[in-house]
């Protein structure tokens, strides 16, 4: 499952839905607001692409690290510290392939995907240059 939405992630029943198919780990990246002195944030996409590069990158991870499944949830709209804004579930034979695929995921994400946050601080709004951390 690949998705963009702008209610709440379910993880327990993303990860209760990976532990249906065979595998010998799976592993959970929950992306969250931080409190960098934000109030909240608010994250854009050009979804149809976003979803496109996701897929991309989900099949890249699957043949590269050897994933059995991948799940990525990526939420749009506003956000308050404390939410989830991406969360990724990655079914692997064993502990390292699911690591490493799922950081793999996730920095892809962050360097191809167009998405863009913008914050609100007590002195204004700001985007976030890039989708790169800060």
């Amino acid at each position: 499952m690949i998705k963009i939405q702008r209610e709440d992630v379910d993880i327990g029943a993303m990860i209760a839905a990976a532990k249906q198919r065979s595998m010998g780990a799976i592993v959970v990246f929950d992306g969250i607001v931080r409190d960098d002195n934000i109030d909240g944030m608010e994250v854009e996409a050009y979804e149809e692409v976003a979803v496109q590069d996701m897929e991309e990158i989900r099949d890249e991870a699957v043949r590269k690290f050897r994933l059995h499944s991948v799940d990525i949830v990526h939420r749009v709209g506003n956000l308050a510290v404390g939410e989830n804004i991406v969360v990724i579930v990655v079914g692997a034979g064993h502990r390292r392939e699911g690591f490493e695929g799922c950081a793999y995921i996730l920095e892809r994400i962050k360097e191809r995907a167009p998405f863009w946050k913008k914050e609100y601080r007590k002195d204004g709004a700001r985007w976030v240059k890039g989708n790169r951390e800060h």
